[in-house]
Parts: structure tokens; sequence; C-alpha cells
């Protein structure tokens, strides 16, 4: 496991998550029991090198407003029972099984695409039609465009819970795909209400922008895989405790 002061070195401008305390003045009365979410870290291959879709959060939302981050969300009921084009890796079903034990792994992989769907305006899948057992406006609007979704490329990566001293907490299962075989087509991202500036950066860029620290982190574990994507790279778990941030990998 890292000890703190390693996790904390990643943030320069040291504006530090602390652990919950109770009755401090900026705190809820107790800390939120985090939601389920899924992530979805898209890589584009580039002659200057990989280049990472983010996005900055809207000044109006009540959740980390004005940073960047990837795009995702919230895992809906619904997610789970979405047809797809094709099902998640073995490797990284049985990754997510580990890391949870009361959701199906294909609702966090389908929310994600859902939610970058939802977010970006790009579309993960292969062309096709399936049955639509949802009224969801989100996968609503996604079937119309004549797309089934396609779950093989991506590969969960990472699990991040956000700090208790947050008014809203997330437990966010982080996916990565390479962009040309995930994307149904090479449209460009459009801007939205909810995530603006939507522009694929180099790791130079990503790592200078207003960035959370748990976005941070994740960044951080993208640069090593890309360096050296040879290497088996077991999914990373960070969370905050008493102490303050741990991490270990599942």
């Amino acid at each position: 496991m890292n000890q703190p002061d390693d996790l904390l070195a990643l943030d320069p401008a040291a504006e530090r998550d602390m652990p919950y305390q109770a009755g401090s003045p900026d705190a809820p009365a107790r800390a939120p029991r985090p939601k389920d979410a899924a992530t979805l870290i898209l890589i584009q291959e580039a002659q200057s090198g990989p280049k990472i879709l983010m996005g900055r959060r809207a000044s109006g939302h009540s959740f980390m407003p004005d940073k960047y981050v990837f795009p995702g969300g919230k895992v809906d009921r619904c997610d789970r029972f979405v047809d797809a084009h094709d099902e998640l890796h073995p490797q990284s079903s049985e990754d997510l099984s580990k890391a949870n034990k009361t959701r199906h792994p294909r609702a966090f992989a389908l929310a994600a695409i859902r939610e970058t769907w939802e977010e970006t305006g790009l579309l993960i899948g292969k062309p096709g039609t399936l049955p639509l057992r949802t009224l969801d406006t989100g996968w609503t609007s996604y079937a119309a465009a004549g797309v089934a979704p396609h779950l093989s490329p991506l590969h969960f990566f990472a699990r991040a819970i956000t700090p208790p001293q947050r008014h809203k907490r997330f437990d966010a299962r982080f996916f990565i795909a390479n962009a040309e075989e995930a994307l149904y087509d090479m449209r460009p991202a459009r801007d939205g209400a909810e995530m603006q500036d939507l522009r694929w950066f180099s790791l130079e860029e990503a790592f200078s922008l207003d960035l959370p620290n748990v976005t941070r982190f994740i960044l951080s574990e993208v640069q090593t895989r890309l360096q050296a994507p040879e290497k088996p790279h077991a999914p990373a778990f960070l969370r905050w405790g008493r102490t303050g941030p741990q991490m270990d990998r599942l």
C-alpha cells in the first residue's frame, strides 16, 4: 500500500483533500455514502504522441465545478440490462467483481458508454439495432443513432472513492480504451450542459489543467501504462481513510 505522502505529492498545488472531520465548517453532518459511478479514459494515437479526451465540468455543478475530468457519471439501475454488441473481456469482469459485490460488472461499462454519449456526443459502439428494455432518455437517444454498445475495447483500469469531506461522493470505476477501436466514428466531441472545452490533450497538457486530486492520480496511472504498455497493470484502488489517501492494487 502506498503511504499518504506519496499520493499527496501528486498534487503540485498543495491542495489537499483531507480525511473527514465531523464538525468542521465545510463538512456535511456525516460523510456521504459514495454512489457507484463509471468513467471512460479514451486514448487517441497521434503523430506527436497519445492524446486523452478531457473536458471542464460546468460552473453550475455542485460537484467539482470548473475542474477538468474524463467523461463519466453515476451508474443507473437500467444500465446492466442494456443489450450489447459484445461483452467485457473476462479479466475486466473478474477484476470488477473483486471490487464490487452488489452490482454486475457490465453495468459499469455500459454506464461509462452512456455517460460518454450524454456528455460528449461520442458513440462507443458498432452498427446495429438491439432491443431496448428501458425508457432512459440517454439510452433511447443512443439507440436512435443505430448503434449497439461495444464493450470489449473497454478495460477496467482503476477504482477511486472520492474524499469524505465532499458533499457528494462517488465510488468510480475507470475504464481505458483506444479511441480508434472503441468509437463508432471519429466525429469531434461536442460541448454540452455538463462539460465544456472538450478536447484531446497530450499528457503534458493534461497535467497542466485544473484537476481534482483523484483525476490527477488516475492520469499518473495512465502515464505509467502508456510508457510501458507491455507490462501487466493491476487496477489501482484509491480511497481516503482516517489518515488520508491510501492506494493498493486489486
